[in-house]
C-alpha cells in the first residue's frame, strides 16, 4: 500500500489527498508531527515538510508540487494538467499563485498563525498578520470568483490541479472557520461543486482533536 504522510490541516497534504482520490489510488495516510524532526523521516524527506509520498515499490517523492506531476506521468490515465501547451502552462501558473501567493499573503498569516505557532510552542497568534490575512483572503476570494466567472474550472474547460490547489487551501482555512462565502458568490458556488465530487469526502470528514469545524464546513448545500 503506498503511504502518504502528513498534517491533517496541511493544505499541500489535502491537495495531494484529493488528487490521489480523484485517480482512484488508494494510499494509507500517515500523521507527521514535522516540528518533531524524527531522524526516520529525515531520511525520507531531508527537507522535513508534509507531504511526502511513498510508492508501493519503495520509491519516495516529498513535496506537494514534485508529487503532483509524478502523479500526472505515472497515473496519466484521469489528467490533471491539461491536454495541450498553453492549458498546461496555465494550470501550472495558477498551482504557482495557490502555492505561493495565496499560501504567502493568506495562509501563512491565518493558518500557520493559528495552528502551527501553537503546536510549535511560539505562542499567540500575531494580530497584525491575522489583519492581513483576512485583507488578503478578500482579493484571493474576489480572483477565484473571477476564474470561476469566466471558465467552467478554474485555468479552463477541464477540472485540474489548479482546482484541487484552490480547493485544499480553501478546505484547510474553512475549517477553522475563516472562510466567509458571502465575500464571492462566484467562488462559494464553485467550492460547492469541488466539495460534491467523491474525492472530496475525506478531507469533508476529517476532524481534529479539541479543534471542531464549523457546521457548515461539510454541508454540500451551505
Amino acid at each position: 500500500m503506498r503511504v502518504l504522510y502528513h498534517l491533517p490541516l496541511s493544505p499541500y497534504a489535502r491537495k495531494i489527498r484529493l488528487v490521489l482520490a480523484e485517480k482512484r489510488l488508494p494510499f494509507e495516510l500517515r500523521v507527521e508531527k514535522v516540528w518533531q524532526r524524527r531522524p526516520e523521516y529525515l531520511e525520507l524527506n531531508p527537507a522535513c515538510t508534509v507531504p511526502t509520498l511513498i510508492e508501493d515499490n519503495g520509491l519516495v517523492i516529498p513535496d506537494s508540487g514534485v508529487i503532483g506531476e509524478y502523479l500526472e506521468e505515472a497515473y496519466p490515465d484521469t489528467g490533471l494538467l491539461g491536454r495541450t501547451l498553453g492549458e498546461r502552462v496555465e494550470i501550472r501558473r495558477l498551482v504557482n499563485w495557490f502555492d505561493q501567493k495565496f499560501a504567502g499573503e493568506v495562509t501563512r498569516n491565518l493558518l500557520w498563525e493559528k495552528t502551527m505557532k501553537h503546536a510549535m510552542g511560539l505562542g499567540a497568534p500575531d494580530a497584525s498578520a491575522l489583519r492581513a490575512g483576512y485583507a488578503n483572503l478578500k482579493h484571493q476570494l474576489n480572483y477565484i470568483g473571477w476564474l470561476a466567472e469566466n471558465r467552467k474550472w478554474l485555468a479552463g474547460a477541464n477540472l485540474s490541479l489548479a482546482d484541487f490547489s484552490a480547493a485544499a487551501m480553501l478546505s484547510s482555512l474553512d475549517y477553522i472557520g475563516d472562510v466567509d462565502w458571502s465575500l464571492s458568490a462566484p467562488a462559494k458556488d464553485w467550492y460547492a461543486r469541488m466539495k460534491s465530487r467523491p474525492s472530496f469526502r475525506a478531507i469533508l470528514a476529517d476532524r481534529m482533536t479539541g479543534m471542531a469545524p464549523p457546521p457548515h464546513y461539510a454541508d454540500l448545500d451551505f
